[in-house]
């Protein structure tokens, strides 16, 4: 039988996800809609100064971020490591008129849909993955 996990954790920023039972199981309906299956993924919730060391470091960017998704994945098994920073997030919240949790949402999803396979680097890709983000998070609402 297939294991999977879904983690949450922090790093400097001392936040903590509400309804995690829901986001779990909001989490694996998206990988099953998108039709893989879930293996160990990781949400890690960090300050702006993690994240930026993280993007410099291992991606060679000099750029604050709100989300950066390290892939583990095996075939169609989704694992991997989200880092959400919840500085940005924060601050993303505000300027779009959001709540707080819809945006923290957002960035997960963004998250497992890199990890099961869009991209978002052109303009088309871009607007195929907003689409899929406004999907599930309405798909939140009804888990």
């Amino acid at each position: 039988m297939a294991f999977s996990t879904i983690g949450f954790y922090n790093e400097n920023s001392g936040f903590k996800p509400k309804q995690i039972k829901k986001i779990r199981e909001w989490i694996l309906a998206v990988i099953l809609a998108e039709g893989k299956s879930a293996g160990e993924i990781s949400f890690i919730f960090c300050d702006d100064n993690y994240l930026h060391e993280m993007n410099v470091k291992y991606l060679s960017h000099d750029t604050l971020t709100d989300v950066i998704t390290f892939d583990y994945s095996e075939e169609n098994r989704i694992s991997g490591d989200v880092f959400i920073s919840i500085d940005r997030v924060r601050e993303n919240a505000v300027n779009f008129t959001k709540p707080l949790d819809e945006e923290i949402h957002r960035v997960m999803v963004h998250g497992v849909l890199h990890l099961c396979g869009f991209k978002d680097k052109t303009k088309k890709d871009s607007a195929i993955m907003r689409h899929k983000e406004e999907t599930y998070l309405a798909l939140f609402l009804q888990c």
